[in-house]
């Protein structure tokens, strides 16, 4: 069984989107919820799923390897970051390699880096006039938003739409190939460690 932690700071709607499309997988489920932020929404999923959640804090975060030793005593094997707003530490990156998966709110390499993220993402994309937009999934490296990319969705900007009518759009394109990317990239590293 391939066991996954999401880490998210927010209402967490893509961690339930997670948590329902692995809902009695013979081979993967969602084992843990990591989040820096008490009383985010997605704690109360956590509690309401019966899921474990881990609160962690900026210093220890950031320093030191406490988290790491933590989710491997958990025995979580992927990581994936569902509205997760910390940079992910090197030394995590290095303990999961080719392991993390992150979404982003936009086509990247357009778009991300530092402070792009939620609303701040789709007001530059309406303020650029792009004719399109849409969301990356993609391995997470010691960089913002800069991994490689595995996956993307675009949608069509409509002259009629607003940052917030362009993020109703995303969160509908998250919610969609999320869960099912996610699913198809564990089988697919379960698979070649397997062959190897």
């Amino acid at each position: 069984m391939h066991c996954i932690a999401i880490f998210a700071s927010g209402a967490g709607s893509n961690a339930q989107k997670i948590i329902d499309h692995f809902r009695g997988h013979p081979s993967i489920k969602v084992g843990l919820i990591v989040c820096n932020k008490p009383g985010a929404g997605v704690t109360r999923i956590a509690e309401k799923e019966g899921i474990p959640c881990l609160l962690i804090e900026k210093e220890g975060f950031f320093n030191g390897d406490t988290y790491i030793k933590e989710l491997r005593q958990r025995k979580i094997d992927f990581i994936v970051l569902a509205g997760f707003l910390w940079k992910i530490p090197s030394a995590l990156v290095q303990a999961y390699p080719g392991r993390i998966l992150n979404i982003h709110p936009a086509l990247l390499p357009k778009y991300g880096g530092k402070g792009m993220y939620g609303m701040h993402v789709h007001r530059a994309v309406i303020a650029a006039g792009d004719r399109e937009s849409g969301i990356t999934i993609h391995y997470v490296d010691e960089l913002y938003d800069h991994g490689q990319i595995i996956f993307q969705a675009r949608c069509a900007i409509e002259e009629t739409d607003t940052p917030e009518t362009l993020a109703e759009k995303i969160h509908s394109l998250e919610h969609e190939w999320f869960p099912k990317v996610i699913g198809q990239t564990i089988e697919r590293t379960a698979d070649l460690q397997n062959w190897r």
